[in-house]
């Protein structure tokens, strides 16, 4: 007795072993059913099993009312019309629910029960009911022993050998395939009826009868198969279902065509919409549209009983057809209305794109003044110091009027190109001068700041910037110059390079950065406690769209050097 649940485990939880319960009940009814009088007890015995297995109801799910008077209706249909006909189209159906299963993605070992009892079921029909329909049971006199007690050793090999061939325990049932067993259930159909209408009409002993039906129908098959995907002569029957299925109502091409052009057209993507729906509205099966996009509904056309509704993405789509749909024309329908749907989300995205990019160069421009204004407002600093440490004697009044008049023309001209850029950022305009006239002025106006300043006798022949080159070495040189307040005794160099090229290196003899600050310093913004990070970051930016590379060559203690040298020499 306490075997009993662990017994009923094995047996009922188990999708293989139901099957062959439900087959060997259905063997012993056909067999013995009508000798014993026990047709209708066996019958709901294996009733119950295949309900037990059925694949179209999962067990988990709740009984409907209206699912289990079908039930009800179903057993009572089969009880009290029962005939050999009504057998062989439930034996039809079986082969066809448990034949569809065969042509799954499974292993073979996991398809060998569905192989075993597919079998059974094709031999029980073609070899005892059928025979029963044309009343030539003496033709298979010899097959009866075989047929009563060796047949039903596939369905008891599937019952003992369930467990072996499953690779996990909790394997859940295969999904029925409609199209299979839909094909597999009329091929039945088929043999069954054929054998019957050639045995009545020519009277053939049965098993010439059953040879020539079935390879009448092999035959057929074969011819089919080639014709479905034939060699380079011919295109097939596949192609011409597709075709068919892609033009129902509107050639596939043409459709594409035309969303393609209005995709091209069209600037935005509600425009593209709107024309796209004029298009699909267009139609001659079309009798309305309705589309909802976040929130927003409109309608084009008029509404009628017949309703299909599609989604894509955030595009809610009904389409209003003067008639019924069949289900190969929702199909195209559906195929039609994604492709729009997919145009749409294209357009959304290059909207948004073009909106970014717009908002990007935005903050460029942004960032590029800000940097600009930070220079000239750090001048001016410089400024306001010489003047505040001029002595009150009068003594260098004449050397802070020489400081006043090199630098206010140069601020000067540096705010006329700041506000040119912040009234027309997309016509900035490059400026060009000789290396040697940039390094005369650019030495003159940074002779009271403590940096030594080098170049080679032969300067390069090459023309500069002189706006970008102003806005990155003042940059490098500010950074050096806080440094020297935070650290004694620090020497600044700026030395233009000997070289055929513009090469310039600024270098001082403080501290040396971070490596993770040194790493990040030219790709984002760093913050630091001595100002390097976020100017040098707009700096290399700027220096990188004018043509010119700012590197950082050496970060050690006692030397830290940048270098900004013409990009791709």
């Amino acid at each position: 007795m306490p075997n009993l649940p662990k017994l009923y485990r094995a047996l009922f939880n188990d999708s293989d072993r139901l099957m062959a319960l439900m087959i060997l009940s259905l063997h012993a009814m056909l067999i013995w059913g009508d000798a014993n009088g026990l047709h209708k007890a066996l019958f709901l015995c294996h009733y119950g099993f295949f309900l037990m297995w059925q694949p179209i109801m999962r067990q988990t799910n709740k009984l409907s009312w209206q699912a289990a008077v079908l039930i009800v209706v179903g057993a009572s249909v089969i009880m009290f019309f029962n005939n050999w006909w009504v057998t062989a189209l439930w034996l039809a159906s079986l082969f066809a629910l448990i034949g569809g299963r065969v042509f799954s993605g499974e292993s073979t070992r996991e398809r060998l029960p569905n192989i075993l009892a597919s079998s059974y079921l094709l031999a029980i029909l073609l070899l005892w009911v059928v025979p029963k329909l044309l009343s030539a049971n003496d033709d298979l006199a010899a097959a009866t022993f075989l047929l009563t007690y060796f047949l039903p050793l596939l369905p008891l090999a599937i019952l003992f050998l369930s467990a072996k061939h499953k690779t996990r325990p909790d394997a859940q049932v295969a999904n029925i395939d409609f199209f299979y067993t839909l094909l597999i259930f009329l091929l039945t159909v088929i043999v069954i009826l054929g054998s019957f209408a050639i045995g009545v009409i020519w009277k053939f002993h049965y098993i010439k009868l059953l040879i020539i039906v079935v390879m009448a129908l092999a035959a057929t098959l074969v011819i089919l198969s080639w014709l479905w995907n034939p060699s380079a002569t011919f295109s097939g029957l596949e192609l011409l279902m597709s075709r068919y299925l892609l033009s129902i109502g509107l050639p596939f091409e043409h459709w594409i065509r035309q969303i393609a052009t209005h995709a091209e057209a069209e600037p935005t993507a509600e425009q593209f919409l709107q024309a796209s729906m004029k298009e699909l509205s267009a139609l001659k099966w079309v009798s309305g549209l309705m589309w909802d996009v976040e929130s927003n509904k409109k309608q084009l056309g008029e509404p009628t009983p017949f309703i299909s509704t599609f989604n894509f993405h955030q595009l809610h789509l009904v389409v209003y057809s003067r008639w019924q749909f069949s289900p190969a024309m929702y199909l195209h329908v559906q195929l039609l209305t994604q492709i729009l749907g997919e145009f749409y989300e294209a357009k959304r995205r290059e909207e948004t794109i073009s909106q970014n990019t717009y908002m990007q160069s935005l903050y460029e421009t942004g960032s590029r003044l800000t940097h600009d204004i930070k220079n000239i407002l750090q001048s001016m600093g410089t400024l306001s110091a010489a003047a505040e440490q001029s002595n009150s004697d009068g003594s260098d009044d004449a050397r802070l009027i020489e400081l006043v008049k090199k630098q206010l023309p140069r601020l000067s001209q540096r705010l006329a190109s700041t506000m040119t850029k912040l009234e027309l950022p997309s016509s900035e305009k490059k400026s060009q001068a000789k290396v040697a006239s940039w390094w005369k002025g650019f030495k003159q106006l940074n002779s009271h700041l403590q940096v030594l300043f080098e170049a080679p006798a032969n300067m390069p022949k090459a023309d500069i910037d002189p706006d970008v080159l102003d806005s990155v070495v003042d940059n490098l040189l500010q950074n050096a110059l806080e440094k020297t307040k935070l650290e004694a005794n620090i020497l600044i160099k700026v030395m233009l390079m000997p070289s055929q090229h513009f090469c310039l290196e600024v270098t001082d003899t403080g501290a040396a950065m971070s490596a993770e600050t040194a790493e990040r310093l030219f790709k984002s913004h760093v913050s630091s406690k001595n100002g390097l990070g976020v100017g040098l970051y707009h700096a290399a930016q700027q220096a990188s769209q004018a043509g010119y590379l700012l590197s950082l060559v050496d970060n050690r203690n006692g030397e830290v050097r940048f270098r900004l040298e013409i990009g791709n020499h």
